[in-house]
């Protein structure tokens, strides 16, 4: 709980901090380095508490990385397709795939709309192994134009809960996605089971519960505030 903590504070306070009459933390990046002192602080902390050595602290970290293996560059990857999604959405992906749900699904109900567009979130997850590339994709494409601009839809709702549907669809990310392997192929080597694919069973039936409520949430509120 120190890191969200310290990370709280640090960005309130680092935004702020100056030296010369310059600031000291370059804006827009408090929040990193709060997150950054954050993890330093955690780090100690831990060590005091559980009275390890700094040596001990560094045998276990090379161990946890010698069992995750290539997974560990992983987020990393993550980010960069995160901005790329970014990218699909200026070329006008979004565009294409609204083209192509529109001519298939009838979107004039709210209900149906909400649907394709968690569905959506869902599956564009699964395919690109990332929400945060999904996201500009489906928004840009059904999100703003149908559920926002013809239908009058809360856009901040829309988009938290979108959010919250294309995480369902990180739970069922199958390991032919390398992007899966932060939350399906690292639990599984770190806890050392012998099939690679039993987290991401166990895990498919609740992303399923949640995307049909997040379908509902979406449905209920985004028309009403």
């Amino acid at each position: 709980m120190l890191i969200p903590l310290v990370t709280l504070l640090g960005t309130f306070v680092f935004k702020n901090l100056t030296w010369n009459g310059a600031l000291l933390i370059p804006a827009g990046s408090s929040t990193l380095a709060a997150l950054g002192l954050g993890i330093i602080v955690v780090f100690f902390v831990a060590l005091m508490m559980l009275r390890e050595t700094l040596a001990s602290a560094m045998n276990e970290g090379r161990r946890l990385l010698d069992a995750i293996g290539w997974a560990s560059v992983l987020p990393q990857m993550l980010a960069a397709l995160g901005g790329g999604g970014g990218i699909f959405a200026l070329v006008g992906v979004g565009k294409l795939v609204a083209g192509l749900i529109t001519d298939v699904i009838p979107l004039g109900l709210p209900i149906v709309a909400v649907a394709a567009y968690c569905i959506g979130m869902t599956l564009f997850t699964i395919i690109m192994g990332n929400t945060f590339a999904a996201f500009p994709i489906m928004t840009a494409g059904i999100g703003l134009p149908i559920i926002v601009g013809h239908m009058g839809g809360n856009p901040a709702i829309m988009s938290a809960i979108g959010m919250l549907a294309g995480f369902c669809g990180t739970l069922m990310t199958p390991m032919v996605t390398p992007m899966a392997a932060n939350f399906n192929i690292v639990p599984a080597a770190l806890l050392e089971l012998s099939d690679q694919h039993e987290v991401i069973k166990v895990q498919f039936h609740t992303a399923i519960l949640l995307l049909i409520i997040n379908i509902l949430l979406m449905s209920i509120l985004v028309f009403r505030f």
